[in-house]
């Protein structure tokens, strides 16, 4: 229940706070070329209270889901007066820009997020390590060993940890070449991940070691109790060391619940610190901490891989898309509201930075989804009006009333595939 309450709260605070920023851009923008903005609005429904300035009603109200800017004469539909004011009598290269602010403000958005959690917790870039393999596992058939070290997948050579997880996690029931160096040999296999957990991403059955940093420390925690801190390395447990985040999980699972030695590396000291594990409802001992490898960059690097990382992170949203086109993957990999509540209430208790982390892959979700071509979105808004420039003329009302109405089923549609599915992985047995 608790869990429940936090997730609903979080969620409504970053989604009205990501559509306050997306709107925000079309509001400044329309504002730039003259626009009467009549209503810029925090939530819909019922005007609770605001003020108004100029033409502008600034208003909150009663249904706390995101808001929305409204322009005179937007609406295609309702026709056009010919007031110079209004959306519809300027040119078709401003309402352009109109269009494209909002996506451009989530994706500014995410990429500033990104560049402050790099500043304090960026992963290493090394070459990832399978540190285990599963018996009977895709990897294991594939004759992949503990110690692989996987220098290409797929086209992409020298890959991130991070990469690795997310080619493996798009190619469910799909051949995946790698290269792994074995000493000094490089080894190619090939690996067929299968569809595995409610969202049907693909396994392959190994863990790859991203190192032993504390990215995390939850709060209220035994770990953050015992006073474990973002940025620590662990470098033993139990006396024995540690040289891979699932050694830890093992070694706590074998202390039963009873005390458990940390020695922990922090800015070069050794410090020694005793941890009791709590036991998770599934049965699994747990002391609240999230493990990898991590480093702080300065600004110009950290806005650098933040490019980078919403780079690559588009790229994928892209790759999925075209999955689903070609039937190559489930739309059950696409959360809704439902599923995005239950992400950003699990980074919540997870700690900070991964609740930022979230935030931005929500905010660049949002940016890049709303670019694409689909009328009633800004990239159809941004599609019609290409078209018309190359047709040197509006098209006509009954067409555009024609397709708005096309796809605001297929929106309708589409939203009441993604929360059934949301319902139906977190509903127990489904």
């Amino acid at each position: 229940m608790y869990f429940g309450f936090i997730s609903i709260v979080v969620t409504l605070v970053m989604l009205g706070f990501l559509v306050l920023i997306h709107e925000f851009g079309h509001f400044v923008v329309a504002k730039s070329f003259g626009v009467r903005v009549e209503q810029f609005a925090i939530g819909f429904g019922k005007r609770l209270f605001g003020y108004r300035r100029g033409d502008t009603d600034y208003r909150v109200n009663l249904l706390p889901f995101g808001g929305y800017v409204k322009m005179s004469g937007e609406n295609p539909m309702e026709g056009s007066t010919g007031d110079p004011a209004e959306f519809m009598s300027h040119p078709r290269w401003q309402r352009l820009l109109i269009a494209i602010a909002g996506p451009t403000m989530n994706i500014l958005l995410a990429v500033a997020i990104m560049t402050g959690v790099f500043m304090v917790a960026h992963p290493h870039e090394g070459t990832p390590t399978v540190a285990r393999v599963q018996a009977n596992s895709p990897a294991a058939k594939a004759g992949i060993e503990a110690g692989d070290r996987i220098v290409r997948i797929g086209s992409r050579q020298n890959p991130t940890w991070e990469q690795v997880e997310a080619q493996v996690g798009l190619s469910p029931d799909q051949a995946l070449q790698l290269e792994v160096q074995r000493g000094n040999e490089v080894l190619v296999k090939t690996l067929v991940p299968v569809p595995g957990g409610k969202d049907g991403s693909g396994q392959v059955g190994f863990d790859i070691e991203p190192g032993t940093y504390v990215i995390s420390a939850q709060a209220n925690m035994p770990a953050a109790r015992a006073g474990v801190r973002d940025g620590d390395e662990i470098v033993a447990v139990g006396g024995a060391p540690l040289r891979a985040s699932h050694d830890l999980v093992e070694r706590l699972q074998e202390a039963h619940g009873g005390a458990v030695a940390l020695q922990l590396n922090r800015d070069g000291h050794l410090i020694n610190l005793e941890v009791t594990p709590v036991q998770e409802s599934g049965g699994k001992y747990v002391i609240g901490v999230q493990v990898g490898a991590i480093e702080r960059l300065p600004f110009g690097k950290a806005l650098a891989a933040s490019v980078g990382w919403n780079k690559e992170y588009s790229g994928l949203i892209f790759q999925l898309v075209g999955k689903l086109i070609q039937h190559r993957a489930s739309i059950k990999q696409m959360a809704g509201p439902i599923g995005i509540g239950e992400a950003a209430g699990r980074a919540a208790f997870e700690g900070w930075l991964q609740l930022l982390i979230v935030t931005a892959m929500i905010s660049l979700n949002l940016g890049i989804l709303n670019l694409f071509p689909i009328p009633i979105m800004d990239g159809g808004v941004m599609l019609l009006l290409a078209i018309e420039a190359l047709m040197r003329h509006d098209i006509s009302l009954r067409v555009k009333e024609r397709i708005y109405q096309a796809a605001f089923v297929f929106l309708v549609l589409f939203a009441a595939i993604v929360i059934y599915n949301d319902v139906v992985k977190i509903v127990p047995g489904s």
